[in-house]
């Protein structure tokens, strides 16, 4: 009897030890997964890198340069290929990659936007320009964003708002105040070139872009624009210092350096178009 007893006893104990190891058993493919991470595309090596470092806020109150080093060292790497894109040649200029139109005349074109992820935290975007299109001059109240230029050349510029903050009433129509700021970057950017950064107060947080030729930039913005939390995308036109300069003290470099921005509504020629990402799709 006894040993009927430990013969079932030890069938059970058998049967028990095998479910456990079924329980922790991990495939062979996952395994290799997570161990190998290093062959994951680069907009997941991003996603990924994007997910550790931001939150709803952005970044923090004091954060460390690491992160950010880590971002713009993956950034740098990207090309077109990263991200489902062919760069456009300059005699091919639709500006929108993938969508196979018809040629048509430069002005109609549109900017085409890609939209990679969204999430509370931050946004990961492509946008695809014809040659000579334009972005106007807009702001990114409370945000981060990283520019990675994927093929192509663009031009640049960009402000920071004086502090403390300089008002004046306008006699411009439709402009009723204009404030200063100071000019922080003028310049083309021709891929391959390194990753630019706009923060909150400093960078260049109010840009301008230009397609000098056809182009293509990768943006991760930090956090997202969302009005119900005060990130308003505002548009402004700038006007040189002297149109409003009198009166106006200039603590730190020359007049050229400085201008005075009027917000505006949403420019009626801004052209642009949703697309689909087709690049490497991402794990969340």
């Amino acid at each position: 009897m006894f040993s009927e007893i430990q013969k079932v006893t030890d069938k059970a104990m058998v049967f028990l030890q095998k479910k456990a190891l079924s329980a922790l058993y991990i495939p062979k493919q996952k395994l290799h997964m997570a161990m190998n991470n290093t062959n994951a595309p680069k907009v997941q090596l991003l996603y990924d890198l994007c997910k550790t470092t931001f939150t709803p806020s952005g970044l923090s109150s004091s954060p460390s340069p690491q992160p950010i080093h880590k971002l713009c060292s993956l950034l740098d790497t990207f090309g077109p290929a990263d991200v489902g894109l062919k760069e456009e040649s300059p005699d091919d200029d639709r500006g929108h990659g993938f969508f196979g139109l018809n040629r048509v005349t430069r002005w109609a074109q549109p900017i085409t936007y890609l939209d990679i992820h969204e999430c509370d935290s931050f946004t990961m975007c492509i946008f695809c320009f014809p040659t000579s299109s334009v972005i106007p001059l807009h702001d990114h109240p409370g945000m981060t964003v990283f520019s990675k230029v994927l093929y192509g050349s663009m031009h640049v510029k960009a402000y920071d708002w004086v502090e403390p903050s300089c008002i004046k009433e306008s006699q411009e129509p439709g402009c009723p105040q204009v404030r200063l700021a100071r000019l922080a970057a003028d310049k083309v950017l021709t891929a391959p070139c390194g990753t630019s950064i706009l923060y909150p107060k400093t960078g260049g947080n109010l840009h301008c872009f230009t397609a000098v030729t056809p182009c293509a930039v990768l943006d991760v913005l930090a956090p997202p624009y969302r009005e119900d939390l005060g990130r308003k995308c505002t548009y402004y036109v700038d006007y040189p210092y002297s149109a409003f300069g009198n009166g106006a003290q200039i603590s730190n470099g020359k007049e050229e350096e400085y201008a005075w921005l009027a917000e505006i509504e949403t420019p009626d020629d801004l052209y642009m178009r949703s697309g689909v990402y087709v690049g490497p799709s991402i794990r969340v």
